[in-house]
């Protein structure tokens, strides 16, 4: 049985109501590829933009599980507003505010951590996602500056954020760039028109010529891998809670027709305890993540085992609920829609089964 604090109770009850209340409501104009501009301003008022970051860096303060949570409500209402939220807080202002320079923290860790502004992380490219080593992006030093050219691919708030945290190669190996959005030489491809999270942006980045000042280099040259590879473990749990989400709302709405219709809610077996499984590693997880302990393999299994119980669950709802599809109110088939991604980014699933296996 999972155990939180009162803390955790807490921050789950506002999350659920803000959901509720306001992310809810905005669904359907995201479905019509509307990014949540309004909503993003409504959780940076309330915190919820830097929910485990330091006070004294404009975050509410509170621990991981409590983020986890909030990613968890909020992805039973909008699993792309979920992935919002999970970019910028996990692999953006983390990796700045845990690997900066005091200089950095306070001038861009303070205002992503307070939502003043959106982060995004520019580091998969064509033929260099799974393999993120193999990036073709370069970055060379000329006196005080990093001149980048090369491409980014599938980035998650591109064209909405204001900060990209960026991983280009140098002499010394892979380094990590905090670029401004209005930075000269930095192009935004179109959103890709996708099955899933629509409301979300996902696109291209290019860089022609782009010129970075030393200053906005995170850590030191060739530390960029390693600053992309620590963070990791906390969006792998972080997709897990979304992929957690995704699937318990659909169950609750195969409940609620299947009981109205007076259905045996037998075929729903299997979906509950494949959720209750995903909750216990997504949070077992998240425990370890909180305690500072190594939990490489239970984040990757949290990952794998909850993207594929959403999957399973929304596949299965939509089989169960077949019939009542065009009653108003129906969102069973974005369940599935947004579901399958879930399998695919913060590493696929053969990509995770790869982590777990060298850990036997």
């Amino acid at each position: 049985m999972l155990v939180f604090t009162k803390k955790h109770a807490k921050i789950q009850q506002e999350m659920e109501k803000f959901a509720r209340e306001e992310v809810a409501p905005f669904v359907e104009k995201m479905e019509e590829g509307v990014f949540p501009r309004p909503l993003i301003e409504k959780m940076s008022k309330q915190g919820f933009m830097g929910i485990p970051f330091n006070k004294r860096y404009g975050g509410l303060g509170l621990d991981f599980i409590s983020y986890i949570l909030a990613i968890h409500e909020i992805s039973k209402k909008s699993a792309a507003l979920g992935v919002i939220l999970s970019v910028h807080t996990s692999v953006c202002t983390n990796p700045i505010l845990t690997f900066g320079t005091e200089k950095q923290r306070e001038r861009y860790g303070k205002r992503l951590a307070s939502g003043d502004i959106l982060g995004a992380f520019a580091l998969t490219e064509t033929g260099a996602g799974s393999d993120a080593g193999s990036l073709k992006t370069k970055a060379e030093k000329d006196g005080d500056v990093y001149i980048l050219n090369g491409a980014k691919q599938f980035i998650t708030n591109g064209g909405e954020a204001d900060i990209y945290l960026v991983f280009a190669r140098t002499n010394k190996g892979i380094t990590a760039f905090i670029v401004d959005k209005e930075t000269a030489g930095l192009k935004v491809g179109k959103d890709e028109k996708k099955m899933g999270l629509h409301g979300s942006r996902t696109t291209s980045l290019y860089f022609e010529n782009m010129k970075v000042h030393k200053d906005n280099r995170l850590g030191d040259e060739g530390e960029g891998f390693k600053i992309a590879m620590s963070n990791l473990n906390i969006g792998r749990i972080g997709i897990a809670a979304q992929a957690l989400g995704i699937a318990e709302a659909s169950l609750e709405e195969a409940l609620l027709f299947m009981k109205r219709g007076k259905k045996s809610l037998l075929p729903l077996a299997n979906m509950a305890t494949r959720i209750e499984g995903a909750k216990l590693l997504t949070y077992q997880a998240a425990f370890l993540k909180q305690k500072r302990k190594p939990c490489r393999k239970e984040a990757s299994m949290a990952k794998l085992f909850a993207a594929r119980t959403a999957v399973y669950v929304t596949s299965g709802v939509l089989d169960c609920l077949a019939e009542y599809r065009g009653l108003p109110n129906h969102h069973a088939e974005r369940f599935f829609r947004d579901a399958k991604v879930c399998e695919i980014y913060e590493g696929t699933s053969e990509i995770q089964k790869i982590v777990i296996s060298r850990s036997l």
